[in-house]
């Protein structure tokens, strides 16, 4: 009878036990480039926003559980195109973590309005991507390249640089920053000495880096990513070109210094917030990313495709698995705490982030500038 007794009561409590912890899987996408020239970056993202996904699940005080579907846009429009049609097509997906490439996130903003699809950009920072539209389904936690350039062109012309030489690839992510670096720099008193477009597949800028030579720069600015940041630096030292080389966010990862090696030594980059380390929860998520043991380091975007997921889950958790809804509470963020700072969205639900930071390789690694040898010695020569 107590052998009964116990195995009634044992399969109550399973029973029990079951219907509370059982909850509804909700799937939302996460799209980068996992594979090509700049996958340290979408790997970075996914395994951040994968995090975000982890930690949601283990709250217990969680509505649903949650699924993250992967998919690689390669940086590539076309193929963005396609896996944003095969996202936004498939209903059981309820919002997206979306695009490290301005290109990408471009060529898709018309699919996600087209399928309703809330979606909130982590990475892409071409203005056009939020301003050059009214879809209310794109959302944008990161800041754009008009703050990045603003900020670069008045700290190099305020430590003394006068003459430039611009390269950018022919993307619309290369001519944007062309026009806001040459805007910026213009009202600083910079000197733009030549202008040269490049594609983002070149491999050989001898004759573009010949020119840029006998113009003799004191600065090479560079509009493009990692991959073609790495081969025109690599050829500027074959030609004995001594100028600094300046570069937008998108050389801001740990695959350029790795594959300079040394000729990465004083390369600047200027990207939107703060670093990690000094972000309102970075110590805390570089705790529980490295607990676990992701193969890959979050990259410089890694902390804004966690946000981006989290803020997609709360929307979720207060409205329901219901894309329009979603939407509509995404559309409202203001004031929220996250580990980037507070994000307040503006009327073309673009994040505000006042914050520029400025870096410079040094000894390997990309270091704050102000905790820099060069901010030292600059600050020695002031004196």
């Amino acid at each position: 009878m107590k052998s009964l007794v116990s195995g009634l009561l044992l399969a109550l409590c399973s029973s029990l036990s079951f219907s509370v912890s059982a909850k509804d899987t909700v799937k939302i996408a996460y799209i980068g480039p996992l594979t090509g020239g700049v996958s340290a970056n979408g790997i970075g993202g996914r395994n951040s926003a994968d995090l975000a996904v982890r930690l949601k699940n283990q709250d217990p005080n969680a509505k649903y559980k949650y699924e993250l579907v992967s998919a690689d846009d390669e940086c590539k429009p076309n193929v963005g195109v396609q896996v944003a049609t095969k996202i936004a097509s498939d209903s059981s997906i309820i919002a997206g973590v979306t695009h490290y490439c301005s290109a990408v996130a471009m060529s898709t903003v018309d699919v996600y309005h087209k399928f309703g699809l809330p979606v909130m950009v982590w990475g892409a920072v071409l203005p056009e991507i939020t301003y050059g539209n009214d879809y209310k389904e794109i959302h944008r936690v990161n800041g754009t390249m008009i703050n990045q350039n603003e900020v670069a062109a008045k700290f190099l012309t305020g430590l003394g640089y006068k003459k430039w030489v611009i390269i950018h690839d022919t993307t619309d992510y290369g001519k944007g920053h062309n026009k806001y670096f040459t805007q910026f720099l213009t009202k600083n008193g910079g000197q733009i000495l030549g202008t040269f477009g490049v594609t983002a597949d070149q491999q050989d800028f001898t004759a573009e880096l010949t020119k840029v030579k006998e113009l003799k720069p004191e600065v090479v600015y560079f509009g493009g990513l990692t991959p073609i940041g790495i081969r025109i630096r690599t050829q500027m030292d074959r030609l004995g070109i001594k100028a600094v080389f300046e570069g937008t966010s998108g050389i801001k990862s740990d695959a350029y210094i790795e594959g300079l090696g040394k000729l990465s030594e004083g390369s600047l980059s200027f990207i939107e917030g703060a670093p990690w380390e000094k972000l309102p929860g970075g110590l805390e998520f570089i705790a529980k990313y490295s607990q676990q043991k992701y193969p890959d380091a979050p990259e410089a975007y890694g902390p804004f495709a966690y946000t981006a997921a989290n803020l997609i889950m709360a929307a979720i958790e207060k409205a329901g698995p219901n894309r329009k809804k979603v939407m509509d509470v995404l559309n409202n963020t203001q004031n929220v705490e996250t580990i980037i700072g507070t994000v307040s969205f503006d009327d073309h639900r673009q994040n505000i982030v006042p914050l520029i930071s400025k870096y410079v390789a040094q000894d390997g690694k990309w270091v704050l500038w102000e905790d820099s040898l060069y901010a030292k010695k600059q600050r020695k020569l002031g004196q």
